[in-house]
């Protein structure tokens, strides 16, 4: 009875220094990232999202090519 007793504690031992280990930080999306996720996905109005993530990016580029020109 005691040899059960003490593998269990060994076991539970050895379990709880295993979950201490170090654990992977949590990868965070930007808010572009998540915006692009819920474009593709099949949830209503995600069409809409990605339109307005389309044309952000049409206005950003095309703000760009005119600083350029002004250059």
């Amino acid at each position: 009875m005691k040899v059960i007793l003490r593998i269990s504690f060994i076991f539970v031992v050895i379990l709880a220094l295993g979950s201490c280990g170090e654990k992977t930080p949590k990868k965070n999306l930007t808010r572009a990232q998540k915006d692009s996720v819920l474009a593709e996905s099949d949830l209503p109005g995600a069409g809409v999202v990605g339109k307005a993530i389309e044309v952000a990016d049409s206005s950003a580029a095309r703000s760009k090519r005119l600083d350029e020109q002004s250059d």
